[in-house]
């Protein structure tokens, strides 16, 4: 007889929501986390679309530890000497349903591993597992945790984007760089009030800031800026591949040179350093996800590469949560049926396939790959929304010539057939 029914490896969204559906359903669940505690491991920008946490807590969501709603979605478009901003507003992003909040994975995670502890789960947090037990036709029977082995009816395996475990458990390769990127975040403590001044927020409510171009000195990747109740997170993501074939541009002298900017550094000003993280975020969408079931084991959240970037937002977290309700939820009903070969949870696959997420990663399917080659957004365009913007608002004394003659010079800078390829491709891909 197994010690449990069941192991979840990792206690980050997908892990702990798993757990949590599993314990709810009567089954006796292990959490294993190598962090310290939940939450010391993870990262974010961050930023969540509360929708998927509305089904998993319809009774204390709001008891959930967010730090603002997101009311304003800026995108910058940054070069050396100047930044192009929209700032969008409406309605819709505050209604219910629809809103998105900033939070902070230590209290967030932390809240989260308190719920499905009560629901009945346990943790045990410190330990690495180190490698899965597998009986002698190859299905997954438990995991090796230190000089513990301990054993399961079904282990589902939400460790991360670095997972140390689904090449053992379904055979994965680790993911080209092209798909990779590392992101490095700060974060600096500010009063409450400081930051609605900063930000032009109502009370409780805060922004969503991204940027393109120089905030990454032109290569693959982008500056994120989010605002906690009394802190401000700011971080680059920087494709691997792109950061790999020029060291003279590290990420961490990127972070320093967003902070510096005229644009940025008034908002983080007198404010205290208070924490530095790093973490690898996968971008590739559903052109990286590994086989999501084997016998004995399945894949959620990171470790199944659950994310994508769209340029204007990133997608991840949502999804982790839904797919670690989804794989709770599923896992229990093979415990239920005394099926969690392959065949078995093959009903994992099937609910998500019928979920937003993969129906979310087959329609940006082809972003990931517009992006990589779109490099004007990071190089041509913040500089040509600057020219723009300083032939129209800069006054000098001297005559004004027509619009059209002053900004055609510009667009054929950039080239009217490389905008066209541009737009096209992004409608393709999008």
């Amino acid at each position: 007889m197994a010690d449990f029914d069941a192991i979840v490896v990792g206690s980050g969204l997908a892990g702990s929501v798993a757990a949590l559906e599993l314990a709810r359903a009567g089954k006796a669940v292990l959490v294993v986390e190598r962090g310290s505690f939940s939450g010391a491991k993870n990262m974010t920008g961050g930023r969540i679309y509360a929708h998927c946490l509305k089904s998993v807590f319809p009774d204390t969501y709001d008891e959930i530890p967010f730090e603002r709603k997101v009311s304003h979605e800026r995108i910058s478009l940054m070069a050396p000497d100047a930044n192009f901003t929209i700032d969008f507003t409406s309605d819709d992003l505050l209604a219910d349903g629809q809103e998105s909040y900033t939070v902070l994975r230590a209290p967030f995670d932390q809240w989260l591993q308190e719920q499905a502890e009560a629901a009945g789960a346990e943790y045990i947090n410190g330990i690495a597992v180190e490698s899965l037990m597998k009986d002698e036709a190859g299905r997954v029977t438990g995991v090796r945790a230190g000089e513990d082995e301990i054993t399961a009816e079904v282990v589902l395996l939400c460790d991360g984007v670095n997972s140390l475990l689904t090449k053992e458990a379904v055979g994965y390769e680790r993911p080209a760089a092209k798909y990779m990127a590392v992101g490095v975040k700060q974060v600096y403590e500010l009063p409450e009030k400081e930051i609605d001044a900063r930000f032009q927020c109502a009370p409780g409510e805060g922004a969503a800031w991204l940027f393109a171009g120089d905030a990454t000195h032109g290569l693959f990747g982008g500056g994120i800026i989010y605002t906690n109740k009394e802190s401000i997170s700011i971080g680059i993501v920087a494709g691997i591949e792109a950061v790999a074939n020029d060291a003279t541009r590290p990420v961490y002298q990127m972070l320093e040179d967003l902070k510096a900017h005229p644009a940025v550094a008034p908002v983080i000003s007198g404010a205290k350093l208070v924490e530095h993280s790093g973490h690898m975020v996968p971008e590739g969408g559903i052109n990286m996800m590994p086989e999501l079931t084997a016998d004995g084991v399945l894949v959620a959240g990171d470790a199944a590469m659950m994310c994508v970037n769209l340029g204007y937002t990133v997608r991840g977290m949502d999804y982790a949560v839904a797919a670690g309700q989804i794989a709770g939820q599923q896992a229990a009903a093979a415990l239920d049926a005394g099926d969690t070969s392959k065949a078995g949870l093959k009903r994992y696959v099937d609910a998500l396939e019928e979920s937003f997420i993969m129906k979310d990663l087959r329609q940006f399917e082809r972003v990931p790959a517009f992006m990589e080659g779109f490099d004007r957004m990071f190089k041509g365009y913040p500089e040509a929304a600057r020219d723009m913007m300083n032939k129209m608002f800069v006054v000098d004394g001297t005559p004004v010539g027509p619009m059209k003659k002053t900004m055609k010079p510009i667009i054929k800078q950039l080239g009217i057939m490389n905008l066209l390829r541009d737009a096209r491709g992004a409608m393709k891909a999008l």
